[in-house]
């Protein structure tokens, strides 16, 4: 029958694996290991908790009480993002997590000045999309403010699909956020996949580091579709 899904058992909840990759180790936050590293990566940087319900922060302590907080709620699985030399340079988490229906969301999404824009901040969201689609998970979402271009944009270079803008969805730090969905199923996994792997290869970078194919342009065709904003 059309959507049957006999063979489908559930999914596996989260709980907190290491997942290594060639620019990135991402780890359990710990306020207590990673808080400051990750304060101090974001130093000056106010703009980078322009959209979250948080930040900015006025002293590292404040931001080690907000951490601690956060990842004692077990709710959300919260990652540190750490480079190969072990510093945290951003954070991400596992939420809305739904085994039984197979569904799993990545948010609280911080990269600091020098992780945006580098192959670990987007090898960093594949090891997490990887890891939920081998352990059964059937929808992997992306949600962010509609105002926040640069999350869009991160959205469908990785090859999320757009699902459209929720109205009026919640009130952060007390204005009104519009929310722009989008989400990988397993039914693109596959590909996508494929085009991470590729994307990901030694031979796509060059002797200074530089990639030679684009992740977008290997992302395209998987989409089912595409961002009207961008």
């Amino acid at each position: 029958m059309p959507g049957e899904l006999s063979e489908w058992a559930g999914a596996v909840a989260p709980s907190g694996e290491v997942l290594e990759g060639r620019f990135v180790r991402l780890a359990p936050f710990r306020a207590e290991a990673h808080a400051a590293q990750l304060y101090d990566a974001c130093a000056g940087r106010d703009d980078v908790w322009e959209y979250m319900p948080w930040g900015p922060f006025s002293s590292a302590a404040a931001f080690h009480r907000q951490m601690a907080a956060l990842t004692s709620d077990p709710a959300w699985v919260y990652y540190a993002i750490c480079g190969l030399d072990g510093i945290c340079l951003g954070k991400a988490a596992y939420l809305r997590i739904v085994p039984d229906q197979g569904v799993i969301e990545v948010g609280g999404i911080t990269f600091s000045p020098a992780l945006q824009r580098t192959p670990a901040a987007s090898e960093a969201m594949i090891l997490m999309m990887r890891w939920a689609f081998a352990q059964g998970y059937r929808r992997y979402e992306w949600k962010c403010d509609a105002r926040n271009l640069p999350s869009r944009r991160a959205a469908q270079r990785l090859g999320f699909s757009y699902e459209g803008v929720f109205r009026q969805h919640m009130v952060v730090k007390g204005r009104n956020r519009d929310t722009a969905w989008f989400a990988v199923t397993d039914q693109d996994w596959p590909a996508l996949s494929e085009a991470y792997d590729i994307w990901l290869s030694k031979a796509n970078f060059d002797a200074s580091g530089a990639q030679k194919e684009r992740l977008s342009a290997l992302t395209r065709l998987v989409r089912v579709s595409s961002d009207p904003a961008l």
